[in-house]
């Protein structure tokens, strides 16, 4: 078993054993089990990153063992720049979720935590999966924890929140999965991603590849006009399921594009391009703006991270190395700092049972070290230099500016936009005078979710100080995607 297996199957290992052993009553061993779990999980990720070789572009911690020998389906996995970080957020995140759930969920414990425990290795075998059909498993097989987790400990209409996710992200997968058969077939009977990324396909191929992978991708980042099941799921999920959601789920789309869309129909990709930053400005103006008049926290930040991805995806579809890096590094910035403005609403809604703006007012008075650590996640979530909010937007907008002025000054609007929304609420909940009996009742944080904050707090102004560790990973492996692209592939 190497390093990449051993990162996959452990807390999955973890999640089997709470399923078989926990019980409510033993609901404090189940806790530490799983935040054993949690952080061997988390430790097991490092030495991907010590022994991280900089100066290639191939796949690296490679391993292959024939899984359905007469499909020709391998057991493949690897990680190249791209995709390595992802695995080291995965388990980072879920650490902190387990944290977050400790004295929270009450009901059910075993089976909430064995269900962030393998979800969180499910996603990890999406990142370093390099076989398609093991991809595709690994894919689906997330849908089934997250749906779990909306479904049973989720809000009032968390049994329709629950469907529309699972139906939305299902019903665009399906596409992905003939496309696969499809070059399953054109490659002379091989699964292996690499290789798909050297067929000489047609136009009209690599146009039917691009809009069947896009149906799958698009819905999961999720773009503009497919983002519609998004707030919804936030608004019902509980405080950990939004914290992934936002954190990992939603950066498997974007993933899927550059590991599929661009390396397997180049042509396309450039032919199409347009719509995508297009769609992708949208995203990045009109739900900006749609994220202003929203009354409900977590409706507020589910329709930011609408915006931001935006900015991911406008990235990778400029084709510049500063684009495509730029993308990656918002889309690690951004699994940081929504999951830490999902858990900060969490806190408060613990302790209020409420996620509306006007419930609140004046929370600084009673909370005041929750207050630094939701100020100091606000700023970042509007992009504020120092912070990983910024490094990735800036890197983006500095691309798209190369690539195209007006679209440069579009896409920095969400900046403006995202300070408006992220300040507002900020003062209409924190500053000011106490607004009600409740707001003078609140207590400030304990240990454990202090703990909880200043972990991703840390790593928030890390990013933001000190991005160097995340592009030089990225560098080689993003320059060797671009040099493929440019080339075309039709026969």
């Amino acid at each position: 078993m190497g390093l990449l297996s051993l990162a996959i199957w452990t807390p999955i290992a973890f999640g089997v054993v709470l399923l078989a052993l926990g019980r409510d009553e033993q609901s404090r061993a189940v806790r530490w089990l799983a935040l054993i779990g949690s952080a061997v999980s988390f430790l097991v990720t490092l030495p991907l990153y010590q022994g991280f070789k900089l100066d290639t572009a191939a796949m690296q911690f490679v391993e292959k063992a024939p899984w359905i020998e007469r499909f020709n389906v391998s057991y493949h996995l690897g990680v190249d720049g791209i995709s390595l970080w992802f695995v080291l957020l995965t388990a980072f995140i879920n650490l902190v979720v387990v944290i977050a759930g400790w004295e929270v969920i009450t009901r059910k414990v075993s089976q909430y935590m064995a269900s962030f425990l393998i979800l969180s290795g499910l996603m990890m075998g999406v990142f370093c999966a390099q076989d398609g059909l093991l991809f595709y498993v690994f894919f689906e097989a997330t849908l089934i924890p997250m749906y779990l987790i909306i479904g049973i400990w989720g809000g009032p209409n968390k049994i329709y929140a629950a469907f529309k996710f699972f139906l939305y992200t299902l019903l665009g997968s399906l596409l992905t999965l003939v496309a696969l058969i499809y070059l399953y077939t054109q490659s002379g009977g091989s699964f292996d991603i690499a290789s798909w990324h050297k067929l000489p396909l047609t136009s009209t191929a690599q146009t039917l590849l691009f809009f069947a992978f896009f149906a799958a991708f698009a819905v999961k980042v999720p773009m503009w006009p497919v983002h519609t099941w998004l707030p919804d799921v936030h608004v019902e999920a509980p405080t950990g399921g939004s914290a992934v959601l936002a954190a990992i789920m939603l950066k498997l789309g974007a993933y899927g594009f550059l590991r599929f869309s661009l390396p397997i129909a180049p042509d396309a990709a450039h032919e199409w391009g347009g719509f995508i930053i297009t769609l992708s400005l949208i995203a990045v103006v009109y739900v900006g703006l749609v994220a202003m008049v929203q009354q409900d926290m977590k409706k507020l930040v589910a329709y930011s991270s609408v915006a931001h991805m935006g900015f991911v995806t406008l990235g990778f579809f400029i084709f510049s190395p500063l684009g495509v890096s730029g993308g990656l590094v918002q889309m690690i910035a951004h699994g940081f700092v929504s999951a830490a403005m999902f858990l900060a609403i969490g806190v408060l809604y613990d302790r209020m049972h409420s996620r509306e703006i006007a419930s609140y007012g004046g929370v600084v008075n009673t909370m005041p070290k929750f207050t630094a650590f939701a100020l100091f996640f606000a700023m970042a979530n509007c992009g504020l230099p120092g912070t990983a909010g910024f490094v990735g937007e800036w890197m983006v907008i500095l691309g798209a500016v190369k690539f195209n002025f007006w679209v440069g000054l579009l896409s920095a609007s969400a900046l403006i936009f995202g300070a408006a929304y992220t300040l507002w609420m900020f003062k209409r909940v924190y500053l000011g005078p106490v607004a009600n009996d409740h707001v003078k009742e609140l207590s400030d944080i304990n240990a454990r979710e202090f703990t909880m904050l200043a972990l991703l707090a840390i790593a928030v102004l890390y990013m933001g100080l000190y991005p160097k560790p995340f592009t030089d990973v990225m560098e080689t492996s993003v320059a060797n995607l671009l040099q493929h692209v440019a080339v075309s592939k039709l026969p």
